[in-house]
């Protein structure tokens, strides 16, 4: 069987992809390169330069690479970004989901996994957020998702396919440094950067109904992430014909923004930097922390990295793309 990885040169895609070639799989990549690196993927994994918007390239990958499943991650992910730019965010999440789609089902794929994102609940006023809890997204990239994930189960029911939509918590680290994330849009590299400047990393909103007022996520570890993939490739490998799974992929353990900060600044050494607290910024629920029953009872699969590892392994990343960083000082 091969499963092409879409984004897979992508900081998440390029962990899946070795995920599963570790562990026996077949795979072969495809990505536009807008944010990708080649160099995150062994030297003998196919690479098809392309747009999932891009049907003719789409029907010749599935072709000449004999493509037996499909891991959908390519996606535009940046919230503010989709704010201001919601036609660009439905374009490319949607119209080309919808494109792939309609190639997957042309070449009679039976397998279909689907990066979706704990966007889609929105703000859940809820202790554990599990899969039943109500999807309302607050954003674009949020709402592409959700709908996304309509469009592939409902593709799946008519097709007989089978798939899986995996809602992402916040995913942070690294498996080795090469292969670390190179944005920064969330909280760990926005508090690495700062560091890096010789500036105080920022807290958001102090005054929270949280044992320390500050927001609680879920953080998940890239390689957990990865092998969460893996298994639900495996699982609709073994069911092919139709069926669907919508699963968390988190901890199910929540860490407050206070926590975080004070972890950075042992694993950076900077504690002489207190981060400063600014006002709220709209939209950020007090907690968002993942029930992750379904996936363990469904896959058998369970995170295994702490919080720690998550930094030290983001830290060790940040300074290789940035070997300022390492003195603390821009």
């Amino acid at each position: 069987m091969t499963w092409l990885i879409t984004g897979g040169a992508g900081y998440i895609g390029a962990h899946v992809a070795r995920s599963m070639l570790e562990a026996g799989e077949r795979v072969a990549v495809l990505d536009d390169l807008s944010s990708g690196l080649p160099g995150r993927l062994p030297g003998d994994v196919p690479l098809v330069h392309g747009s999932v918007l891009d049907r003719p390239v789409l029907d010749r990958a599935f072709a000449e690479l004999g493509v037996t499943g499909v891991v959908h991650l390519a996606a535009k992910k940046q919230v503010g970004e989709s704010v201001e730019q919601p036609l660009r965010y439905y374009r490319e999440n949607l119209h080309g989901l919808t494109v792939l789609l309609e190639a997957v089902v042309a070449a009679g794929i039976p397998s279909f996994v689907f990066s979706s994102s704990a966007a889609v609940y929105g703000m859940p006023d809820v202790e554990l957020v599990t899969e039943e809890t109500p999807c309302v997204p607050i954003n674009p990239y949020g709402q592409t998702k959700l709908a996304g994930e309509w469009l592939v189960r409902a593709t799946g029911a008519a097709y007989g396919i089978s798939t899986a939509c995996l809602r992402y918590f916040n995913v942070a680290g690294a498996a080795r440094p090469e292969l670390a994330d190179t944005g920064v849009f969330n909280i760990i590299p926005m508090m690495f950067d700062r560091i890096t400047r010789g500036e105080r990393p920022k807290i958001f909103g102090d005054d929270y109904d949280t044992p320390d007022g500050t927001c609680i996520r879920d953080y998940i570890h890239i390689e957990d992430l990865a092998t969460a993939h893996l298994a639900a490739a495996r699982r609709l490998a073994e069911r092919p014909g139709g069926g669907d799974l919508t699963l968390n992929v988190g901890t199910g353990r929540g860490v407050s923004v206070r926590e975080m900060a004070d972890l950075i600044a042992e694993v950076t050494g900077r504690g002489d930097l207190t981060p400063e607290v600014e006002p709220r910024r709209p939209g950020d629920p007090a907690r968002v922390v993942a029930a992750n029953r379904r996936i363990g009872e469904e896959l058998g699969w369970r995170p295994v990295h702490d919080v720690r590892s998550m930094v030290t392994s983001a830290w060790e990343g940040w300074c290789l793309h940035r070997p300022q960083a390492v003195a603390g000082r821009p």
